[in-house]
């Protein structure tokens, strides 16, 4: 009786729930007999699920932690896990967005209206129309259209509208910062890991197996190592503007906890460039660290620089110092104009630009290898390799898309200089603006050589970088008094710490 009056109760004031579980299990038990166990497991996963989205409402911004972190080992999982590589992302993104429109009151929508977000939309409109582009005459395919468009255009609408919402506080900026700078030094790391320790099968397999042509030089005795990333072009010029960023976070930070962290996170990423035998990687670097000469204002940090950077390229470029190394030979090969790789990409792009004097709209963005007849006009560009981001994109946008793609970053780049060099007048938060807008300049010299600039993790970490810069000045008030507070803060430990010193000696 007293079990009967006790389940009688509980049903009364916990009803709602029970009923939902009780049907639910029932539902899951149907399905079962039905349809099976995959169905079944689905079922039963579905209140985790329901928890899980539950909790976003309250902690969204444990969502977007995890797709910083997800989106920089994305490439590195699709290696054991056979998934749609774009999909972790942009689930995530999409679920930040929705999250932020149903907190629209407390979202900073408003901070997104800038001239980031009309570069964008200029590049978006043009890669929408592309939907219509049936060069090939091959039928308009909605679906392929949009795979390309997802990875050209969309993804860089949705790490602009994330980092415009969500980095709204100096607490979060400066956290925000430590992530990426941990990530950085973990794949720092993992090249050292690769190159002095072991790979792992996989990327063992993946190695001397589909990148050996280019990753295994000079009869074996020369490895291009490749971190967490999809290939050693994207690590190397990834962590050549990562390693642009945090010097320049390191030279400006006033803090002395973060300034030494992000020098040791830069210095970590110079040397993680060397083993990824990317030669492009080394003028993105110099690149990105010259642009910081002309947005520092300062001729004590533009004299040691210029200094420094030009004495480094005068030895790669007119000297033999350091032939003795297999990966500065590499290295120094970017400086030749007869390297056989470079001509080959000349000789290629010359036959494009024939094809391509026809199709001013070139071959379309639902068009590839795939899908394309041996027999059609345009096989060949749909089959040659690209080589670089700027070269893929002429190639299936043709010249018109290409000129909105670099008026589209003209105008994202240029908005972003403006505001560090005119609009913020903390210093410090000066040289975070300028880390990200020198790591952009560097990131888009480096897809000009290379196809790096929309793969994964790149495109999320410095086109949102870039994003960040336009929140600046409407941090800057609040950046002020948190830094007087970490400083203030940083000087009572070191009083304090003066204080026992004295104290031990008496």
């Amino acid at each position: 009786m007293m079990n009967k009056l006790t389940v009688t109760t509980y049903a009364k004031e916990k009803g709602g729930r029970v009923s939902v579980l009780f049907l639910l299990f029932l539902l899951a038990m149907y399905e079962l007999v039905t349809a099976g166990l995959p169905v079944f497991a689905a079922i039963c996963l579905l209140p985790l699920v329901i928890v899980f989205v539950v909790s976003t409402f309250r902690q969204s911004m444990l969502i977007f932690w995890i797709l910083i972190v997800v989106n920089f080992f994305i490439m590195w999982h699709g290696m054991y896990v056979p998934i749609p590589l774009s999909l972790p992302n942009e689930m995530l993104e999409i679920l930040l967005l929705v999250l932020a429109i149903i907190d629209v009151q407390n979202s900073k929508f408003e901070r997104a209206l800038n001239l980031m977000l009309l570069g964008i939309l200029l590049w978006v409109a043009l890669c929408v129309l592309e939907v219509l582009n049936d060069t090939c005459g091959i039928g308009i395919d909605v679906g392929a259209w949009y795979t390309t468009a997802r990875s050209l255009a969309f993804q860089i609408l949705y790490a602009f509208l994330i980092f415009s919402i969500y980095i709204s506080s100096p607490q979060r900026l400066h956290k925000y910062m430590v992530v990426w700078g941990c990530l950085a030094l973990l794949s720092a790391f993992w090249i050292w890991k690769q190159k002095y320790m072991s790979l792992t099968p996989k990327e063992s397999s993946w190695l001397f197996g589909a990148g050996s042509l280019t990753h295994v030089l000079q009869g074996g005795t020369l490895i291009r190592y490749f971190s967490f990333y999809n290939d050693a072009a994207n690590c190397g010029i990834g962590t050549a503007s990562t390693a642009v960023a945090f010097l320049i976070f390191g030279i400006t930070a006033k803090i002395k906890k973060y300034k030494y962290f992000f020098l040791i996170t830069g210095l970590a990423s110079v040397w993680a460039v060397f083993p990824s035998g990317t030669r492009t990687a080394i003028v993105c670097l110099a690149a990105g660290i010259m642009a910081y000469v002309f947005l520092s204002k300062s001729i004590k940090i533009a004299v040691p620089v210029i200094t420094v950077f030009s004495i480094f390229a005068f030895i790669l470029a007119f000297t033999t110092i350091g032939n003795g190394n297999q990966q500065i030979r590499r290295m120094r090969s970017a400086f030749d104009k007869n390297d056989a790789s470079a001509n080959v990409r000349s000789i290629n792009q010359a036959a494009m630009k024939k094809y391509l004097a026809e199709a001013p709209w070139g071959i379309g963005m639902a068009v590839g290898f795939r899908n394309v007849p041996a027999n059609n006009k345009y096989t060949f560009m749909a089959t040659v390799a690209p080589d670089s981001e700027y070269v893929f994109i002429w190639i299936h946008t043709g010249v018109i898309g290409l000129t909105v793609f670099i008026i589209s970053t003209i105008i994202m780049v240029f908005g972003a200089c403006r505001i560090v060099f005119f609009v913020l007048k903390s210093p410090s938060l000066r040289g975070i603006g300028a880390g990200f807008c020198c790591a952009m300049i560097s990131q888009q010299l480096g897809g000009y050589g290379n196809q790096v600039l929309m793969q994964f993790p790149n495109c999320l970490i410095f086109y949102g970088g870039l994003a960040i810069v336009y929140v600046l000045p409407y941090l800057e008030k609040d950046w002020i008094v948190y830094e007087e507070e970490q400083l203030a803060l940083e000087a009572e430990k070191k009083r304090l710490k003066l204080a026992k010193k004295e104290a031990k000696r008496v």
